[in-house]
């Protein structure tokens, strides 16, 4: 290996060997600097030639655009001359904007406003900081050419206040909610036809092909939405006549039968007949009650000061299904003890437990606990039959009350004809009708039904079609008066 000194003198002679090599390299550097490197040549105006080997002083190199930048610009000021621009393209002029007249409505607004881009702010931060002004190419801030004046104006998009307004307005206006507006979010169903044609039809094709109810159906609908409303207190209906054996007492079980079906609380009735009622025979069977402890409205008489809970009530009560029933008393010495004072202490004790009560009155209403009732009804019941003289005995009863200071009670009175004996053709039912209807707020015609006319138990499973429907409509009608 050879001694570093003698490869010193090996390199010095090569050198020696080629100038003529070394300038052409090096002029030639000196001229297309910039086409080379990208870089501006930058040449201080104290270079002088050394006149020793006759090899010129290499440029200076920049690090960055904006400290070669600013070199050029002195150096040009130095020497006067132009900067030269070169193969930079014009920028593209952009299409003619329709005229105003042809736009319609602000222009829509683009993703950077969606996003909430704040125009204002960046170019105020674009002014601020010189790095922008001095990064950007020379040939990028003057290449783009003027916009022709005759080009037409382009609508300003909205105003950065305006959009907000907007925003604001659309996040204040009231949302549709699931309980407010459930309609908005899930498509209502269509009720379900039930019997007739379009019930089997709908079972036919397994719900497939749904017609909706029909109008029978619908009006039943109606009746049981009227039946069950929600009622905010206690409530009392007395049912009452001047003449027995009309349909009083079947008409009392029927109504509390179907208030039971269609009502989510179960209902009370109570047996205030003096004259041995049969209220609980007829709702239970004479055979059950006979059956059951025969407990009564008098014994819950001798026991009402201890009783605090519907447990304890539930002691003297009869149950014909959700039916809760009060029975009258049995024995004919003590039956015409009722007065109205005590009737009034067994209601206040119903009100805090049956949110409707109904009360199967005695015949005519002067007996002892007639007054007491009369003062604690919220509505009354009419019972009346087709035969000439219930009608009139009807007609009297609603008299009667409006002399006696019940004038209210008149008013609103619910009448029901029963046709329990089926009578003749001979009897003209709708003039009958018509003399009644004038003189109270409805009048129900109850059809003829074994079921009924028997006086034995009263079921509705067991009654006509006509006459159930008869009884839902007097329910519906006294529950209109509570409300």
């Amino acid at each position: 290996m050879p001694d570093p000194v003698d490869n010193n003198t090996a390199n010095a002679a090569a050198e020696a060997e080629q100038p003529e090599l070394r300038r052409r390299r090096d002029r030639r550097r000196s001229e297309d600097t910039d086409a080379r490197t990208g870089t501006m040549p930058i040449t201080p105006s104290d270079a002088v030639d050394n006149s020793t080997d006759n090899r010129t002083v290499r440029p200076l190199r920049r690090n960055s655009w904006a400290e070669a930048a600013e070199a050029a610009d002195e150096r040009n000021a130095a020497t006067g001359a132009v900067p030269v621009i070169r193969n930079v393209p014009a920028a593209p002029v952009p299409p003619a904007a329709p005229p105003a007249s042809a736009v319609q409505g602000p222009l829509p607004a683009t993703d950077f406003d969606e996003q909430g881009f704040d125009e204002e702010a960046f170019e105020d931060f674009e002014a601020a900081s010189p790095a922008f002004e001095a990064a950007a190419p020379l040939s990028r801030r003057s290449a783009v050419p003027a916009a022709p004046e005759s080009a037409p104006a382009v609508p300003a998009p909205p105003a950065r206040a305006t959009r907000s307004a907007s925003r604001a307005a659309a996040l204040t206006s009231p949302a549709p909610d699931f309980i407010s507006s459930p309609g908005l979010f899930v498509r209502e169903q269509k009720p379900r036809p039930v019997g007739g044609f379009r019930g089997a039809l709908y079972s036919l094709t397994g719900g497939g092909l749904n017609l909706g109810p029909s109008a029978r159906q619908r009006e039943e609908d109606e009746l049981a939405r009227r039946i069950s409303r929600q009622l905010q207190g206690s409530y009392n209906t007395a049912v009452l006549s001047l003449k027995g054996g009309i349909g009083k007492t079947s008409t009392t079980v029927g109504v509390g039968l179907t208030l039971a079906e269609f009502r989510g609380d179960p209902p009370c009735a109570i047996d205030a007949n003096p004259d041995s009622g049969d209220l609980v025979e007829r709702a239970l069977g004479e055979g059950i009650y006979q059956q059951q402890s025969p407990r009564t409205i008098t014994d819950l008489l001798k026991n009402i000061e201890s009783i605090d809970s519907l447990t304890a009530l539930a002691r003297y009560m009869h149950h014909a299904g959700r039916l809760h029933l009060i029975a009258g008393e049995q024995d004919p010495e003590v039956s015409d003890s009722l007065t109205a004072e005590e009737y009034l202490r067994i209601r206040k004790l119903i009100s805090g437990y049956y949110s409707v009560a109904l009360t199967d009155c005695g015949t005519g209403v002067t007996h002892n606990a007639m007054k007491g009732i009369l003062q604690s009804a919220d509505n009354l019941i009419i019972a009346a039959g087709y035969a000439v003289s219930g009608a009139k005995r009807a007609r009297s009863t609603l008299h009667w009350l409006a002399g006696h200071g019940y004038e209210e009670l008149a008013r609103n009175a619910v009448v029901v004809i029963t046709d329990k004996d089926e009578v003749s053709s001979r009897v003209d039912k709708d003039a009958i009708e018509d003399h009644l209807s004038g003189i109270c707020r409805q009048l129900i015609a109850v059809p003829h039904d074994r079921g009924v006319a028997d006086g034995d138990l009263v079921t509705l499973d067991a009654l006509r079609p006509e006459t159930r429907r008869a009884y839902r409509e007097i329910a519906a009608a006294i529950v209109d008066g509570y409300v």
